[in-house]
């Protein structure tokens, strides 16, 4: 059952439902003026006057002009923007593929050595690239595939100061390997270090140190060297021989 309300400002009267008036307290909202009123105060009589009654303030909750109103304002302002022109996402796209290209080629140049490991074609493309970098296309160095098969040390008839040093290196990698650097101790008969030297690979290598530390070892390939030093006047009785490449 649908009641008369008159507004208290604008005295403009119109029908409301008693679930209108329940809801809110009897707080209503003229449709006129928009002023919240008391809706049950302001009841009239039908029939002691004409009224010209204004439609229901609640009727606009339904009207599609004032929702679509509502919705736009409702927007957050990066919806309303304009869409950017064909040009400008033509400009963001070939910077995009710029940054991706400089990005690769860190990664090809940090990761050059792997790479020609993975990919033997491509060593012949970075040794010409590095003659303009001025960088070097260098051999994997996996100590943990690199191992000595045998070694023993003996002193050399022809002079009691002098000790040869005879060793097989054996490369397990399923790739070419740098020779590695090889640390002979010396020890006494109590296991103590007496003398202790450094062996580069041209200093082991002998005749073929020119061209295979370029090389390096093949996978599955093995190298023995004989090195002869003089140990002066030291009393070793005993050796410890490592390899390792240098940082």
């Amino acid at each position: 059952m649908s009641l008369v309300t008159r507004c208290q400002v604008c005295a403009t009267a119109f029908r409301v439902q008693r679930s209108q008036l329940a809801a809110r307290g009897g707080k209503v909202r003229c449709g006129k003026c928009g002023t919240v009123f008391d809706g049950v105060a302001g009841l009239v009589e039908e029939g002691l006057e004409v009224l010209q009654l204004e439609p229901s303030p609640q009727l606009g909750l339904f009207d599609p002009s004032k929702r679509s109103e509502a919705a736009e304002e409702a927007l957050p302002e990066f919806l309303l923007r304009e869409a950017p022109e064909p040009r400008s996402r033509l400009l963001w796209g070939l910077l995009l593929f710029l940054a991706a290209a400089v990005l690769a080629a860190q990664a090809a140049y940090r990761y050059r050595t792997e790479i020609a490991v993975l990919a033997p074609a491509t060593r012949d493309a970075f040794a010409a690239a590095c003659k303009t970098l001025r960088c070097k296309v260098s051999l994997p160095r996996r100590p943990d595939l690199m191992s000595i098969e045998s070694s023993d040390l003996q002193t050399d008839p022809r002079a009691e100061s002098l000790i040869v040093l005879n060793a097989v290196l054996r490369n397990r990698a399923p790739f070419s390997q740098e020779y590695p650097a090889l640390e002979l101790t010396l020890t006494d008969e109590a296991d103590r270090p007496v003398v202790r030297r450094v062996l580069a690979p041209a200093d082991y290598l002998g005749a073929q140190r020119t061209a295979l530390p370029e090389q390096g070892l093949a996978a599955g390939a093995e190298a023995s060297f004989r090195v002869t030093f003089d140990a002066g006047r030291t009393r070793a009785t005993g050796y410890r021989l490592y390899l390792f490449f240098p940082q």
